[in-house]
Parts: structure tokens; C-alpha cells; sequence
């Protein structure tokens, strides 16, 4: 098995040189591959294909953060904490990696011209007290943190590794034209903050508050918004488990 394992993800690694992939990508690829197969005792043809067939599909794997490509897509997104998820989902689908998070909490990601490789995501709690035992659980596993809000951490892979040649992106759509997806709850949620801001505000116009009451107003209903959404999320992720433990 391993003879067979080094023949294969070396005849994977000349094939991927071939198409012009970064060394360090090769590398970082081909490990994430190896634990997979090692976590589900497959061979490497059976899960993955023909190693030629499956670097062709490999070979437009989006630049590392940071390499120069002046073809690559940039795009910035926002969602709720209860529309996150999903759309994470539905943009990984389409070839989109998240790089980072903004100081405003949204996603920032790139697309390259020539990308094939569909991502997927997931969002762990990781404050102070976890933050280590989730890394640890995840990383392995080849999942990387590629952002924080709150108390929640953002993780992404490559979907070929888990998926092999289901993880290629056969089409790859045009970014989108909006830049929020807000769930039902979070247009509820944006909309008594905009009734709390736009009181204040008036008041201040009126001279009934002073600038600084509009700017502690302001900053506290932005901060009881997050932890109230925070809160109701955390909730329903704990309803959703129970209902799953009992069916």
C-alpha cells in the first residue's frame, strides 16, 4: 500500500509540476490527499482516479494569498450569522476561497482565472478556552483558519480533499453583483438597529443627545445586535443537536 500510495501521489506531483502549480501548493496538496486516504484505507486510484486525469482537474488550483495573478477574481461579501454558513457553501461551490475577514467582518476571497477547485467551510466556536482543541481537531484534517469574528473561527479546505475528482469546478460562474445575504432573522435584527440609530440621531439633530451619546448609542446597539444574533444562533444550534440526538 504505502509503494503504491508514493508511486501514485509522485506520479501526481510530476503531472501537477507539469501544469505550472507552485511547489509549495504541490506539497500542501498532496499531504492533504495523503491524510485523507489514510483516514479512509482506500487506494490512491480507486478514491482519486488516474493520477493524470486527476491533475488536470487539480492543475488550475487558485494562487496562494499574496502570489501575483493579474487574472484573479477579487470579491467581498457579508452575511448574518444565520445565512453565513450556507452561503459559504454556495460560493465555495463556486470556486470562491476566502483569504480573510475585514475588520467588518466580511469575506474576502479571490477566484483564480483558470481555478478548477471548489471549496468548503465551516465555523467553529474557538474562544480562549477552545481555540486550541479545535485547532488541533481540525487542522489535521486539513482544515485552515482563514478568519475570525466574535467568538466564532472560519475554516476552509479543498473540496478534492475529501470529494477527489467530485472537489473540480466544472463551471465557473460570474461573481455575483450583491455583497449581503441576510437571512430573515438578521433583516429583523438590522432593522431595529436602524430604528435605535435613526432615534438617535434624530434626537441628536434636535439637541435633545449630544454627539457623544450618539456615539456611545451607536456603539452599544452595535454591540447588543451582534450578541443578541450571537445568542439567538448559539440557541438554535443547540435545539438543532438536541433534535438530532433524539432522532
Amino acid at each position: 500500500m504505502t509503494t503504491e500510495s508514493d508511486r501514485y501521489f509522485g506520479e501526481l506531483t510530476d503531472a501537477l509540476r507539469t501544469t505550472g502549480v507552485p511547489e509549495e501548493q504541490i506539497a500542501a496538496t498532496v499531504e492533504d490527499l495523503r491524510g485523507h486516504l489514510a483516514g479512509t484505507g482506500t487506494r490512491p486510484e480507486e478514491e482519486f482516479g488516474p493520477a493524470a486525469a486527476f491533475a488536470a482537474q487539480l492543475g488550475g488550483l487558485a494562487p496562494l494569498p499574496g502570489e501575483p495573478d493579474g487574472k484573479a477574481e477579487s470579491w467581498t461579501w457579508t452575511a448574518d450569522l444565520f445565512n453565513d454558513r450556507r452561503m459559504l457553501t454556495v460560493h465555495g461551490d463556486q470556486g470562491w476561497e476566502v483569504e480573510s475577514l475585514d475588520s467588518l467582518g466580511r469575506f474576502v476571497c479571490r477566484r483564480s482565472a483558470t481555478a478548477t477547485l471548489r471549496w468548503e467551510y465551516r465555523r467553529e466556536v474557538i474562544g480562549a478556552r477552545r481555540r486550541v482543541k479545535v485547532l488541533a481537531e481540525l487542522e489535521p484534517e486539513g482544515w485552515e483558519l482563514c478568519g475570525e469574528w466574535l467568538v466564532y473561527g472560519y475554516f476552509k479546505r479543498p473540496r478534492a480533499a475529501t470529494a477527489g475528482p467530485a472537489g473540480a469546478l466544472e463551471a465557473r460562474p460570474a461573481a455575483p453583483h450583491r455583497w449581503l445575504f441576510l437571512s430573515r432573522r438578521g433583516k429583523v435584527a438590522l432593522a431595529v438597529w436602524a430604528v435605535i440609530v435613526g432615534g438617535a440621531m434624530a434626537m441628536c439633530f434636535i439637541g435633545t443627545l449630544g454627539m457623544g451619546g450618539l456615539a456611545i448609542t451607536v456603539a452599544l446597539a452595535s454591540m447588543f445586535s451582534a450578541l443578541f444574533t450571537s445568542h439567538l444562533e448559539t440557541t438554535k444550534g443547540r435545539v438543532d443537536q438536541d433534535r438530532s440526538k433524539s432522532s
